[in-house]
């Protein structure tokens, strides 16, 4: 038996997405999240089949918002993020030439236990997956989807700055996660970045905010062109890291960089909204935007590389960062 983590540029089955549950995160604009929220969940409904996770008090309200196309399942949660909460879905080819898809339970501790409680979400997984009939893996060990990104073909980028922090998993070396993650995910190599951004503190540095794997042999990296801000030097760390790495299959990846990094807000309120922070899906490419004048360029470049997929800029950025996250976070794929 073969197994592999699709790239999230494969076919998909469906998308699964999380209504918002947390107020607190948003600072009083409840109503805005979930008209993002609901405007991502429609936009990848014109594509593919999307399941929206909605708390039963909130029923009525995304039923209000969602088009009649987003299929809706009442359930328990703490927090929308579902691409952290969520299934990791692998899938294992067997020598009969059998194609099983497998959703792998990793151990989620509300980010390092910053956000409390989170009771319902460390269960999501696997109601979930026993919800859609999906085979069940569980797996030990605190991980979650935003911190990785896999091209299909064996090789998993993460970061040092998320996956060696010492509150998701004290007691494992970085030899021990590194061979959770390739043997659990059907990897053979793993890419390590030092860095995540500057300002990740909610999810100590997760990689897909600052690198995704738009193809097998193509890594795009988020950039900082502002040499005043701190990410400035710590992405162009992760671009020397990423532009020297030849993985066991003697590949070496082609960088893609997109150079702008966009901050919104100051002070103790000032969050940034990484453009890289986007979605990959069946003939379309979402895209998290806050107005600024260098949008139709950033989105340019991601367009010279999805030439086969609609890309949309969609204006949820300022939002989804004040809750902590963008349209990646709150997204999962099935895949076909």
């Amino acid at each position: 038996m073969t197994r592999i983590l699709p790239g999230e540029f494969e076919a998909h089955a469906q998308t699964i997405m999380c209504w918002p549950a947390r107020e607190s995160i948003y600072k009083g604009r409840i109503a805005d999240a979930e008209k993002a929220h609901a405007l991502v969940a429609n936009t990848i409904a014109e594509f593919e089949p999307v399941t929206l996770l909605v708390p039963p008090a909130s029923v009525a309200s995304a039923s209000k918002l969602c088009s009649s196309s987003v299929e809706m399942i009442a359930l328990d949660m703490d927090d929308a993020w579902f691409r952290d909460t969520g299934p990791i879905y692998t899938k294992d080819y067997h020598p009969s030439g059998e194609v099983e898809v497998i959703a792998t339970d990793w151990v989620f501790n509300g980010w390092g236990e910053k956000f409390l409680p989170f009771d319902h979400d460390a269960l999501i997984a696997r109601r979930v997956a026993e919800f859609l009939g999906h085979k069940l893996e569980s797996v030990p060990v605190v991980l979650e989807g935003g911190s990785i990104t896999g091209n299909g073909a064996g090789l998993l980028a993460t970061t040092e700055q998320c996956l060696l922090n010492p509150n998701r998993n004290p007691g494992l070396t970085r030899a021990d996660l590194e061979r959770n993650l390739l043997d659990r995910l059907g990897a053979e190599s793993l890419l390590w970045l030092p860095n995540g951004l500057a300002l990740d503190f909610d999810t100590d540095g997760h990689v897909d905010n600052v690198a995704a794997f738009v193809g097998k042999e193509t890594l795009m990296l988020q950039m900082c062109s502002d040499s005043s801000e701190p990410d400035h030097v710590r992405l162009i760390e992760n671009r020397a890291i990423a532009k020297n790495f030849i993985d066991t299959n003697q590949l070496q990846i082609e960088i893609v960089e997109i150079p702008v990094l966009p901050f919104i807000g100051s002070g103790s309120h000032r969050s940034v909204v990484p453009y890289l922070n986007f979605y990959i899906g069946n003939g379309f490419v979402l895209v998290p935007v806050t107005g600024q004048r260098t949008d139709d360029a950033m989105l340019g470049i991601i367009r010279q590389v999805f030439t086969d997929r609609e890309v949309i800029g969609l204006e949820v950025g300022e939002i989804l960062a004040v809750g902590g996250g963008g349209i990646h976070c709150i997204t999962q794929q099935i895949p076909v």
